[in-house]
Formats: structure tokens, sequence, C-alpha cells
């Protein structure tokens, strides 16, 4: 079933690869399921059913102008769910992805949910404020989206440079693969694009915990400029009680590139612990 319907009348692209147990993943910002290709790969020939889908806006599912919001996206990664019969499932969020997976588990009761996995998440919150110190400054995100809006192409150069740590000397991914992950930014509609980040940037996901009682994997690179450890996977891991927390030394956010093998390795060992 490579599209899926939602409640509120939209398609939203999909792809499932091999038999046994599911596992959904959800890509991150500004990507598509194809960035989980690797991985989906892996775990399918470890013997699990990957559904990786497209978020709504991004690439290959439909642009509508609204629903950019967590609960509307929860509600999108259920729909996926019920289409294709996701029972005593993991779902792994990557990035701004993370956010689906714990609204999703509140929402939704962690409906059919045997398991959750947050990588390089965004969750508990993002934004700064008085009572979470170690998040992010609001005009970062006011930053980005005026930058979206004044030359996407050119802001995504800097940017996916960040995401996967490529300095000077550091070359952990091609330029072709930069290139790439580029083009499928690209494909999103700038609408989503400049949604989606204001809802990563300002939803509270901290109430959402209480629901994740379920084993719960996070792996976060303690190099990640992009979604820094402190405010995100080290807070998290102290609230939910069946979590464990794998810190990748040196990692920058895009660890689903740099640190494939490794990041296949663990997943495949949790989804079979």
């Amino acid at each position: 079933m490579p599209l899926i319907p939602t409640r509120d009348g939209h398609v939203l692209y999909a792809k499932q690869w091999g038999s046994g147990r599911p596992v959904v993943l959800i890509h991150g910002w500004p990507l598509s399921a194809d960035s989980w290709d690797y991985h989906a790969l892996q775990l399918a020939d470890a013997g699990f059913r990957v559904i990786a889908y497209d978020r709504r806006g991004f690439g290959r599912s439909e642009q509508p102008f609204d629903g950019y919001d967590y609960d509307s996206l929860s509600d999108d990664l259920s729909d996926v769910m019920t289409a294709t019969e996701a029972i005593d499932a993991t779902i792994i969020g990557f990035s701004m992805g993370g956010g689906e997976v714990a609204r999703f588990m509140s929402r939704h009761a962690g409906r059919h949910v045997q398991q959750c996995v947050l990588i390089s998440s965004i969750v508990p919150y993002m934004l700064k404020t008085n009572d979470n110190p170690h998040g992010v400054e609001g005009n970062v995100f006011e930053q980005m989206s005026e930058a979206l809006l004044a030359d996407r192409p050119h802001f995504y150069g800097d940017f996916f440079k960040d995401f996967f740590g490529v300095g000077m000397l550091a070359k952990p991914v091609s330029e072709e693969y930069l290139q790439w992950t580029r083009s499928i930014a690209m494909q999103a509609s700038l609408k989503a694009t400049l949604a989606c980040v204001k809802s990563f940037g300002t939803t509270d996901f901290r109430a959402d915990l209480d629901a994740m009682t379920v084993p719960t994997l996070i792996i976060h690179g303690t190099e990640d400029i992009t979604v820094p450890i402190d405010a995100t996977a080290r807070s998290t891991a102290k609230v939910i009680p069946n979590a464990v927390l794998k810190e990748y030394a040196g990692a920058a956010h895009g660890l689903f590139a740099t640190h494939r093998e490794k990041l296949a390795a663990d997943l495949i060992e949790f989804l079979k612990s």
C-alpha cells in the first residue's frame, strides 16, 4: 500500500519492506522516508517488517496547507499504523520525528506500540524558557525561517554541513551525499518546511513523556549542535522510567549517515531484546 489516506482527506506516501514484527520509521526535518533506506534494508534483512512514510508536506506525500502541528502529525502516524496493520510495533523517530513518537504515545495511548526509539530527537522541549534553561533561544528558529524564505537552497548548503558535522577537516559524508540530502529537502513544500520549524521549535512534550511507559531507546550524538543533547536526550532519559540512553561520542546530528553501521546494530539489538 504505497499511498495511505489520512482521516482529513490527504494522502501519505509509504513503503513497506520485509516481513515480521512491524517497525515504523519517522524521518526528520526537512527530509523524507528515503533518509531511512539504509536502516530500512538492514532491519528488513534482520526479520522485521519496515514501514517508512513521508510526513505530510514532505517527499512524495500530499502537500496540504494545514496540519503541521504535532496533534495532526501524530494522527497521521496513527493513520499509517492503522492502514498497515502495525500491531506490537516499534516506532522510531529521528529528530523532529521524535515529537510524533511522544505525542502519539499520549494522544493515542500508545496503541499497539511495544517499544519506542528516539534518535537525535527534539523531545522533550527545544525552546529555551525559564524552566527549560538548556533549550535553544527562540530567535534561532525565527532566523531559520527568515533564511528559508530568503533563499532556501542557500540555507540548506550551510545547514546540512552542521547537520552531519562537516568541517574543514571532518568529512563524515561525501559531497554527493550532501547534494542528495539537499535535493530531498527541496521536495518539501515551503509551507510545510516553515510550519514544521515552528512546531519542532516551540512544542513542549514534557507532559507527553508520562505516557512513554514502554521500553525506550534514546540515541544522541554528544557533538550535536542542531539539537543539543543536554536540552533533549539527557533530559528525556531522566524522565522515562524504561529508557536506555546511548551517547555517540563525537557524533553530530545526522548520525543515521555518519554512524549508520553502529546505529543499525544498536537498533537490531534493541528490537530483538
